[in-house]
């Protein structure tokens, strides 16, 4: 499976994230942070943000070209990158 088809955003180079490298968002999915509330006991709510939970994998992009990715984990668990061996 090759990933370079049908990928989430609409930057220069969204798989080898040359641009923004430093961004938390899933390379195959787009998928970023989401703000949202800690609530406590008396209902007292707080501002927090949900991360996802990437990972940094050497993905197979295309034949012979292999990068390092950030992927989120339900990308991998459902099998959206082909990890290089």
């Amino acid at each position: 499976m090759v990933i370079s088809e049908g990928l989430a955003g609409a930057g220069p180079c969204i798989v080898c994230k040359e641009e923004n490298s430093m961004s938390k968002e899933c390379a195959i999915c787009g998928k970023k942070p989401m703000v949202g509330n800690n609530v406590s006991h008396a209902h007292n709510l707080n501002k927090r943000r949900f991360n996802p939970n990437l990972q940094r994998v050497r993905a197979q992009l295309k034949p012979g070209l292999v990068r390092k990715i950030e992927v989120c984990t339900s990308c991998l668990k459902a099998g959206k990158v082909q990890k290089a061996s």
